[in-house]
């Protein structure tokens, strides 16, 4: 392997090169092997990425699991707190850089990733920080036959090596979710971004060097997964446990190859999330928090709703409402002020989207608006969109209305009972989150106690709070991050029984 810059770019060439990150150097492939990184938004190439085999990714693990006994091991929580919160500012220091990584990965209008998905994920070191200096311990005081007593107490210790592997759709939002807490609580990383989106996972090992993170704590390795760094990865022996985030899927392939050894996971995999629109609410806010809801991130979010139940008397004029919304998103290069749509992630998802328009239209949907690709102008022409699309019209057991699509698009459908919208509503195999919409509180509170989903919004949509619990039940995933939650997973609970 080569010492090199994360991202090398070479004087007098267009293309970058994405290297590795490992024991606090970067790295190219031994075996040179690479593959393309192209803008989603009009197909232009951004790079190469060095792909890892298998002897990348033992080296990346292997100096993590050194850097678990270094000088690492010997660090205050109080002064990893002070290292995570530098993190964040070094991150903000390279503001610009960071917007521009992620611009070049998803393609989304660049006002989204300076005012949302980067500084999300400052934010996410700087609270972890915090919660690591808050939190108690047990302590138990327990009798014992002869009088004298014991005293139990807890301790929490770093689980290990923590294998991170991170989607495409906010890749450095949800990176650094699982970064900053495994970091804050002692472990070391080895992250796998997706391969769709290596520029943000890559440039943070430079801010981690920065900033005096010791070699080998976070480490970084580009490629897919079947046979190649995300298999690698999750197979390792040395690895103590795996966080990911992703489709079901690949979730339940890591499950396999985290049997092996009895290792640890957290998944926050997929979701077919559904709205509850009730007659009281008040339509302003339905159509402003479905609009984003919908189709933010051309509706690739794993919180966006896909299936929008409505109480039939406003039915019509949700419908009515939604179509004009969705008309009024303008696609266009995300460098221009007026855009406020932005493509999918690559060619190969594109393709799976349409699938599903094609799926909804062959299955008898009514079109509202969309169902197709926009007309754009020039090398626009070349990128990865779509129209923002909604149907009507659709069984319960069409496969648009059951199967999570991922893209700009949802099904709206009528329903007459409270009853009837919670029984549609968990219908599904997922249970990650929903939105309900009502003026009325008691109703608010009995709706939401009712749907299976981990995560349920009462007239909003993607408000959080980074200390509350954060997951999804049936196939959305296994355990819960955020705050005193993520410690359940990045931490070992231990007992000491002191006899008195």
């Amino acid at each position: 392997m080569k010492d090199a810059s994360v991202i090398d770019r070479p004087a007098n060439a267009d293309v970058t090169t994405f290297r590795h990150f490992i024991d606090g150097a970067m790295a190219l492939s031994a075996d040179g092997k690479t593959f393309e990184k192209r803008r989603p938004f009009d197909n232009s190439l951004v790079g190469n990425v060095c792909e890892a085999g298998r002897n990348e990714v033992d080296a990346a693990v292997k100096a993590a699991k050194a850097a678990l006994k270094g000088p690492w091991a010997g660090v205050s929580v109080e002064e990893r707190s002070d290292m995570m919160r530098a993190v964040a500012d070094g991150i903000d220091k390279r503001f610009d850089d960071f917007v521009e990584a992620e611009f070049n990965d998803t393609g989304q209008p660049r006002s989204m990733m300076s005012h949302a998905f980067v500084p999300r994920g400052a934010a996410n070191f700087k609270s972890f920080a915090d919660v690591v200096k808050s939190v108690a311990g047990e302590a138990f005081q327990t009798p014992t036959p002869d009088g004298a007593g014991a005293i139990n107490y807890s301790i929490r210790k770093p689980k290990g090596v923590i294998g991170v592997i991170s989607p495409w759709n906010a890749p450095f939002l949800l990176m650094t979710w699982k970064v900053a807490p495994a970091l804050a609580c002692g472990n070391t990383v080895v992250v796998k971004p997706s391969e769709e989106t290596p520029g943000t996972a890559t440039l943070l090992g430079e801010v981690m060097n920065d900033v005096g993170i010791p070699k080998g704590v976070y480490n970084v390795v580009h490629g897919f997964g079947p046979d190649s760094a995300g298999a690698f990865l999750t197979e390792h022996p040395d690895v103590d446990a795996i966080t990911f985030t992703g489709e079901t899927r690949t979730g339940t392939a890591i499950m396999k190859a985290a049997a092996v050894g009895t290792r640890d996971v957290s998944f926050e995999m997929g979701g077919k999330n559904s709205a509850l629109v009730f007659a009281d609410a008040d339509l302003d806010k339905v159509v402003e928090g479905l609009t984003r809801s919908i189709f933010l991130n051309c509706g690739q979010v794993c919180l966006g709703t896909e299936r929008v139940l409505v109480e039939r008397p406003v039915f019509d004029e949700v419908v009515a409402r939604m179509k004009a919304a969705a008309e009024s998103l303008r696609p266009g290069h995300p460098e221009d002020k007026g855009t406020n749509f932005g493509p999918l992630i690559s060619q190969e998802h594109r393709q799976k989207v349409l699938s599903y328009y094609a799926k909804a239209e062959a299955e008898g949907a009514t079109i509202v608006t969309g169902g197709g690709v926009p007309d754009l102008p020039g090398e626009l022409a070349n990128g990865s969109w779509v129209q923002p699309t909604i149907w009507t019209g659709l069984a319960d057991d069409a496969s648009p209305v059951r199967e999570e699509i991922f893209g700009p698009c949802c099904h709206i459908r009528p329903f007459d009972t409270e009853e009837e919208a919670i029984a549609i509503a968990n219908n599904t195999e997922y249970g990650l989150a929903t939105s309900i919409w009502t003026e009325n509180l008691s109703r608010a509170h009995r709706v939401a106690g009712q749907v299976d989903v981990g995560i349920t919004w009462v007239n909003s949509w993607f408000l959080r709070d980074l200390r509350t619990p954060f997951g999804g039940s049936k196939q959305s995933g296994i355990g819960r991050e955020g705050g005193v939650h993520s410690l359940e997973f990045y931490t070992e609970l231990r007992n000491i029984c002191v006899k008195l």
